[in-house]
């Protein structure tokens, strides 16, 4: 299952994927994986079935395909380049001046945030955890490249647990189930079509911060401004 945890700044969206991480230690109540207390399970081996891409992906200097495979050294290189491919028949590797072989720059100061957001999506995929995490960026990435992180995440989802922190109305639309968070508490709970039925928080969210993000809200707007 994907769930998608939306809500404003503050809200405990960001404090919860941490918890799940352990990044984070509780004070109260429980936290299960399978049933399973996580504090029960070795650290290092939980964090190992974990796949998290954060807001702003970290990369380390070296080259695409070395941020790719550091938690894999053993793949096949080939494995790896099929895998890329999947994404956008691989135009987005044509962007890049040496392929896999592009050294990247410290921090990924080299590419764009789309290019470091794909190359964090591809090192999940590579190593193919149980529970996906991804805290979205909210930094504006062109149509083309969004729609390459999409293909992305959608390969992600179907092979995984994940939980969204959703910055982007495809995310959103995309999750199974949507949490709506206020102050560390949950007011709603649905999917996309059920939330906005009810007319409530999401609803509302919606209208005042991912309405604009819709198809049919830029073709409103090119409408208005070309009669104009």
């Amino acid at each position: 299952e994907s769930v998608a945890l939306v809500g404003h700044t503050g809200a405990g969206k960001s404090s919860i994927a941490k918890l799940i991480a352990r990044f984070y230690e509780f004070q109260a109540g429980q936290l299960l994986v399978d049933g399973h207390d996580i504090r029960s399970f070795n650290l290092h081996q939980y964090r190992s079935q974990l796949g998290i891409v954060s807001q702003s992906p970290f990369l380390f200097s070296g080259t695409v395909a070395e941020n790719i495979c550091y938690a894999c050294p053993q793949i096949d290189m080939a494995e790896v380049l099929q895998t890329a491919r999947q994404i956008g028949g691989g135009d987005w590797l044509d962007t890049l001046p040496h392929g896999l072989d592009t050294e990247v720059g410290e921090r990924g100061g080299r590419l764009s945030m789309g290019q470091r957001q794909l190359i964090s999506l591809l090192r999940v995929l590579i190593s193919r955890p149980a529970i996906f995490i991804l805290d979205e960026a909210t930094a504006s990435i062109d149509p083309f490249t969004e729609w390459q992180i999409q293909q992305a995440l959608n390969l992600i989802l179907q092979n995984s647990t994940s939980i969204l922190i959703a910055h982007r109305l495809s995310t959103v639309k995309a999750a199974d189930r949507i949490l709506v968070l206020e102050q560390g508490r949950i007011l709603e709970e649905g999917n996309h079509a059920a939330l906005m039925k009810s007319s409530g928080h999401y609803a509302s969210l919606y209208n005042t911060y991912f309405r604009h993000q819709s198809l049919e809200y830029v073709e409103q707007s090119r409408q208005v401004l070309a009669s104009h």
